[in-house]
């Protein structure tokens, strides 16, 4: 169990931007808050749409059904009902203690990248139901799974906590770490956009379309190969009281959360045939692999997944 104190969790609420239930004006930012960064366009992370061609339609139809999108959701439970612009809908108060979660875990996660990077810009995490607007990536589903969108005006990582569900009992990946890997992976995206990496890849894609998808892979796996350098150092850190952060067997949660959502995987999930080409996230075996490698080095540099062999991405 990924677990923290008192303090950690209640210093965690101020990286949350809890929209369940509502859809909020989008709080301003200035386009020069976080620093560098992709302006505007997709959003990057864990979105099990992003398979290629029809496949990935049909993946996001997949995750709509799943999550009731398109079966109009809810339940009309017990939950807070709040009015809004477009409708009714309910919060899900059993969820409370995940969204604490995710507060502490953001504090966490960027307090190791604070250490390591000068003048570190912190982030913060929407959570949201059904749908969401962003500022500069547009409107997202619950389909779409965790993000991150890269806009200067943004830079912020989205979940809808259903997304949970799904990758325990559909992707066969239950826990708190395996939720706490998700996290850490899109803030790996957040790392890649403030130093200025998601900029040079989108000028490699611009310059040479062929490679789109394989610098995909690159930079996903560079966000798995981060998610392990957090969890190197959780794994030796305490709370305040002495508890451990991450208890034994939580890595295994982390490692097949990574590979539930590698590319081969899915495409056989929507029956397609398993194809390479159409990769954007790479292979379970090379996002266990790159993870790995961050949680056995704990150093950012051993995350050069540029620069190695189109076979070490698992390409």
């Amino acid at each position: 169990m990924v677990r923290f104190d008192d303090k950690a969790n209640k210093a965690g609420g101020k990286y949350v931007q809890d929209r369940r239930g509502r859809r909020p004006v989008r709080r301003s930012r200035s386009s020069g808050g976080f620093g560098g960064g992709r302006g505007g366009g997709m959003p990057a992370g864990l979105p099990m749409g992003k398979v290629g061609g029809v496949g990935g339609i049909i993946l996001m139809i997949i995750f709509a059904l799943m999550s009731g999108a398109l079966n109009g959701g809810g339940d009309g439970g017990s939950g807070q009902v709040l009015e809004t612009g477009g409708g009714t809908q309910a919060i899900d108060h059993s969820q409370d203690e995940t969204v604490e979660f995710m507060g502490a875990l953001m504090g966490d996660i960027q307090g190791v990248w604070a250490d390591k990077i000068d003048n570190y810009s912190y982030t913060e995490i929407v959570i949201f139901t059904g749908s969401v607007s962003t500022d500069g990536c547009g409107s997202a589903s619950s389909a779409s799974g965790p993000f991150y969108c890269p806009a200067p005006q943004d830079h912020l990582v989205y979940v809808d906590l259903d997304f949970y569900d799904e990758l325990a009992n559909r992707f066969g990946a239950p826990g708190d770490f395996a939720q706490a890997y998700v996290i850490a992976h899109e803030v790996g995206h957040h790392i890649q956009s403030i130093t200025g990496i998601s900029d040079q890849v989108g000028q490699i894609q611009q310059s040479d379309p062929s490679r789109k998808n394989e610098m995909s892979v690159r930079q996903e796996l560079q966000a798995d190969c981060f998610a392990g350098v957090w969890a190197n150092s959780a794994q030796s850190r305490t709370n305040s009281d002495g508890t451990a952060i991450i208890e034994p067997g939580d890595i295994d949660e982390g490692l097949a959360a990574a590979a539930s959502v590698g590319d081969d995987r899915i495409q056989d999930m929507v029956g397609q045939q398993v194809n390479p080409h159409n990769w954007t996230h790479g292979s379970a075996a090379a996002r266990k692999a790159w993870f790995s490698e961050g949680l056995r080095t704990g150093d950012p540099d051993s995350c050069d997944t540029y620069s190695v062999s189109k076979a070490e991405v698992g390409l």
